[in-house]
């Protein structure tokens, strides 16, 4: 199948993932009759059959939609699949069997994309929180856009934006996701490429084949086209045109004069000599202006002004679970950030030390993968122990079977504060209360998030008690 003109029926397995319910929404737009699979009910799940999206949580051949039910292929439905889904699954299996050929939601992408103007955003992190900038400017300063995000903006309450297909010259803009090389599948106008840490080395093996794959990708970018990336990245020399950014030094895009001002980053922009000041992010943290000092380059090179860039970021609302304040009044600031490696671990708690000098900070964390806790147990060490006080969950497992011998134990074993412990989901939200920390992160990328709202709730019972006391 070389493109999508044949197809009127989609099933997605892993459809409640944040990638694959923006392709299932995609689809359904496009009048096509969706339905999909996944473990268990979520918020997005529900989101979905809101929507007229069927989905089904039990693993039975029986409970296939009928389109794809019977023996055979059938030539005008699509299914994709992510790799979350486990080898023995039984829907997976029988598909496999009728012949149907199992779509990655990358190959679906790259088909989608193909012959249509694209901007990808790669990176370890940042990637999800620069894509969803640059659909945001795109969209506020009335460009015909469609974007695949990675996160739900806040600004439009959706991970997925829809440009209107009838008229010509409509851009795409899609997260770039290096897991399981999945990247290699796009041939993007514009690249961006912003950070290159390791991680997914269950895939890669090691670092080095891993920026072996981004600098495959970067290669791709078009002929005419353009590769922005964060300056000092190994990317060696790659045959296409061009262009860094730094927040920190020389660079074809700078941001200059960063502050905080009334909680909100201040900075100015310069770009060949001529200075752009006072740009506005209200959604914080350092690293974010990192991440706006991206989208804004990409945006500039697709034809917007900086004048128009610098009003569409200061409306920026920011994304869900990046840096996401749940509760913020005098006495306690709740914060809950998707950060799951070390890096933005560090990134997160430094601009939080930023914003709320002297602040004493209660962190709660769990880790994402066996391996990844494995290979990294150091570097999350380290990072957590810029916290005062830290509470640990068990591992998230996602796709992964449990390694012998690494648990969340090998973490705090070698974060060094004194103020520090292993908790159950069960009994969080009570030490939390016992804390007498003024700042209350969550940070984690598995199922931390369905604990946000008991703990919001509790922070704000308890010091609305305080204040009426």
């Amino acid at each position: 199948m070389s493109d999508l003109k044949t197809i009127k029926h989609v099933f997605l397995l892993g459809i409640g993932g944040i990638g694959m319910s923006a392709l299932a929404r995609y689809f359904k737009s496009a009048g096509m009759d969706v339905c999909g699979y996944d473990k268990t009910p979520t918020p997005l799940t529900k989101e979905l059959v809101s929507e007229g999206i069927n989905v089904v949580y039990e693993d039975r051949v029986s409970a296939l939609p009928e389109f794809v039910s019977g023996r055979g292929v059938n030539p005008e439905a699509l299914v994709i699949f992510t790799p979350a889904i486990p080898k023995d699954h039984q829907q997976y299996n029988h598909l496999l069997s009728c012949g149907y050929r199992l779509w990655k939601r990358s190959e679906v992408l790259g088909l989608l994309t193909k012959g249509a103007p694209t901007i990808a955003v790669a990176g370890t992190h940042g990637k999800t929180t620069t894509s969803t900038m640059v659909a945001h400017i795109l969209r506020f300063t009335g460009v015909n856009c469609t974007a695949f995000l990675g996160g739900i903006s806040k600004n439009y309450g959706t991970n997925l934006l829809l440009g209107n297909r009838e008229i010509s010259g409509e851009i795409i803009v899609v997260e770039a996701d290096e897991f399981d090389r999945s990247f290699l599948t796009l041939h993007p106008d514009i690249a961006v490429i912003t950070s290159l840490d390791a991680d997914h080395l269950d895939i890669y093996g090691d670092h080095n084949s891993m920026v072996t794959s981004y600098r495959q990708f970067a290669g791709q970018v078009k002929p005419t086209g353009t590769l922005i990336y964060k300056s000092g990245l190994p990317l060696g020399d790659v045959p296409v045109k061009s262009m860094t950014y730094s927040i920190e030094g020389q660079a074809d895009f700078m941001a200059t004069n960063i502050r905080v001002e009334n909680s909100n980053y201040v900075f100015d922009l310069t770009h060949n000599g001529k200075t752009i000041p006072q740009f506005i992010l209200s959604w914080p943290g350092r690293h974010n202006v990192e991440n706006a000092l991206a989208a804004s380059a990409a945006c500039y090179l697709h034809g917007i002004p900086f004048e128009e860039i610098r009003s569409a970021m200061f409306a920026f609302s920011g994304v869900h679970r990046r840096f996401d304040y749940q509760v913020r009044n005098s006495e306690v600031v709740y914060i809950d950030d998707y950060a799951h490696h070390p890096e933005e671990l560090k990134a997160t708690i430094l601009s939080v030390k930023e914003l709320y000098p002297g602040k004493k900070i209660l962190g709660i964390f769990q880790p994402h993968l066996y391996t990844r806790t494995r290979d990294f147990a150091d570097g999350f060490g380290s990072s957590l122990s810029l916290l005062d006080e830290l509470l640990l969950l068990d591992i998230y497992p996602a796709r992964e079977l449990p390694i012998e011998g690494v648990t969340s134990e090998m973490i705090l074993n070698r974060v060094t504060i004194p103020a520090k412990g292993i908790v159950s989901k069960a009994d969080l939200v009570a030490h939390v209360l016992k804390s007498d920390a003024s700042i209350v992160l969550t940070l984690g990328a598995g199922d931390i998030d369905t604990l946000v709202n008991p703990l919001k709730s509790a922070l704000e019972t308890k010091f609305q008690i305080t204040a009426a006391g």
